[in-house]
């Protein structure tokens, strides 16, 4: 935790404060979001963006990758994003370390692990975690960061503990873990959608099991905004919540060869299959908190989860972190 909050504050110094959210085309309120990678694991945002969803509730969003967490959570604490998009450990972690300066929990938009476990070699009939894995090193993310963290749980109620009957390894940056088990690093690597059909139809590797699926649900991205921001602009807070909850419909009541081709701008260079195929397997896992509400059940989950890592000095109350009201409210009008 302290070596997250150390890269925090690096990250926060280094940025160049922007200006708040302004005006967009058209009249447009301009919301800054940055999200902590781009996969089509956030299908509905993506939806919701290209249906237009977002501009009838009189909002664009402006989307930045933050290439990690702890870049997400520095760019929401110095202004530099209105929205931050990311696992909810990294406004836990700001509370714990004592900070009175903590962003607020105000929508949950996936409720599990979203990356899948690709191998080098084909064993998806074959794939057993316990057996499979023994000795092996595996990309799983930074040390710290719940992928890794989900993972090792994972492993753990599998009777595999790093140092011991496997290796985790935590050296590489979450951007380049794909290049580097490309390159030759590890027997094993996590990888998110699209990445891990292109990966596999390029004939690199093979994906034999869904991480979510074997860790189960857990609040594993959501939206996150100062206090001040959120009480300031309650209204745009319920639109936007509004707009990603009619974009989680979509996908999940649409074919996924037909929200694929909505979606396929918003990956450049990635085949119409590719997508489909994310949409399918995303599907296929559950991945969408469909009333964006985060449970106090879940977020202990996620704090068992992060203790079992030792990446947790204290547990913390959901009611200082999470402010389900405005989810609530807008999920049960939807339903009305």
């Amino acid at each position: 935790m302290k070596k997250f909050l150390a890269a925090v504050l690096c990250a926060l110094f280094a940025l160049v404060p922007l200006a708040a959210c302004g005006q967009g085309e058209g009249g447009l309120t301009r919301v800054r979001v940055n999200e902590v990678t781009h996969s089509v694991f956030y299908a509905p945002m993506y939806a919701a963006d290209a249906l237009g969803y977002f501009a009838e509730e009189g909002i664009e969003i402006e989307l930045t990758n933050g290439g990690g967490a702890d870049n997400v959570m520095a760019a929401v604490l110095s202004g530099n994003a209105d929205i931050g998009f990311c696992g909810p450990e990294a406004a836990l972690y700001v509370l714990i370390g004592g900070s009175d300066n903590v962003p607020t929990v105000f929508g949950q938009l996936t409720k599990r692990d979203g990356s899948f476990l690709v191998s080098r070699v084909d064993e998806k009939e074959s794939f057993d975690w316990a057996e499979s894995l023994q000795g092996k090193e595996i990309l799983a993310g930074r040390k710290g960061g719940v992928p890794a963290m989900t993972f090792e749980k994972i492993l753990n109620e599998h009777g595999l503990y790093d140092g011991q009957n496997v290796f985790m390894n935590y050296d590489i940056n979450f951007d380049y873990m794909t290049a580097a088990f490309e390159s030759g690093t590890a027997d094993y690597c996590t990888m998110f959608e699209p990445v891990a059909s292109e990966y596999e139809k390029a004939g690199k590797g093979y994906v034999v099991a869904a991480v979510g699926e074997a860790s189960g649900e857990v609040p594993y991205t959501c939206y996150i905004a100062r206090e001040n921001y959120i009480a300031e602009n309650e209204e745009l807070i319920e639109g936007f919540l509004r707009a990603v909850m009619r974009g989680i419909a979509y996908v999940n009541g649409s074919g996924s060869e037909e929200a694929a081709g909505l979606l396929l701008p918003y990956f450049d260079g990635t085949e119409l299959s590719s997508v489909q195929a994310s949409l399918d397997s995303y599907k296929a896992v559950d991945a969408w908190q469909e009333d964006m509400t985060m449970t106090e059940a879940a977020f202990g989950r996620l704090q068992d989860i992060i203790e079992n890592a030792g990446e947790l000095e204290k547990r913390a109350d959901f009611s200082a972190l999470v402010d389900t009201s405005y989810s609530s409210a807008v999920y049960a009008a939807l339903q009305s």
